[in-house]
């Protein structure tokens, strides 16, 4: 568990397998990717990679899961990057900065109590609004050049 908690600026773990609750537990400036072994048989996009409340409290830095997060992903993320293929229930809960991309689906009552940074979730299936907390954020279409976005060419 924690694997990467507090991973400081200049650092990269690159984890082939699979990670466990609370990886990127406070990222404080690090790098973290999680991805399956290349002659693995698991749909990445559909299996799980990295377990429940992963990026707890992160701070800074950046993360790449090749695979789908547990539940309350990137939960009080206060600044850290961070691109999945799908998420659990709960995800981007408390998140009070940063960037969280979503290329799959998402669980129930997404962004609660969510009150600053950015998610950008892929609604496929076009029901996404349905599993987001609505209280304290909108919805809104990706405009063509969308400055957050382009953060993220500057990462990885």
């Amino acid at each position: 568990q924690s694997f990467g908690a507090f991973l400081a600026h200049g650092i990269t773990f690159d984890l082939v397998g699979d990670g466990n609750d609370y990886v990127g537990k406070g990222l404080s400036g690090g790098r973290i990717i999680v991805r399956p072994p290349e002659n693995s048989r698991i749909v990445a996009e559909n299996s799980i990679i990295v377990g429940n409340t992963v990026l707890y409290g992160a701070i800074t830095g950046e993360c790449y899961f090749r695979g789908v997060a547990g539940e309350r992903f990137a939960v009080r993320n206060s600044g850290a990057i961070a691109v999945v293929e799908g998420v659990g229930d709960h995800g981007c809960e408390y998140m009070t900065g940063g960037i969280v991309v979503v290329l799959g689906e998402t669980g129930r009552n997404f962004a609660a109590g969510m009150s600053g940074g950015v998610a950008y979730v892929l609604d496929e299936s076009g029901d996404f609004a349905k599993r987001c907390n609505m209280a304290m954020v909108e919805l809104e279409p990706v405009p063509e050049e969308d400055d957050m976005l382009e953060k993220l060419h500057h990462h990885g």
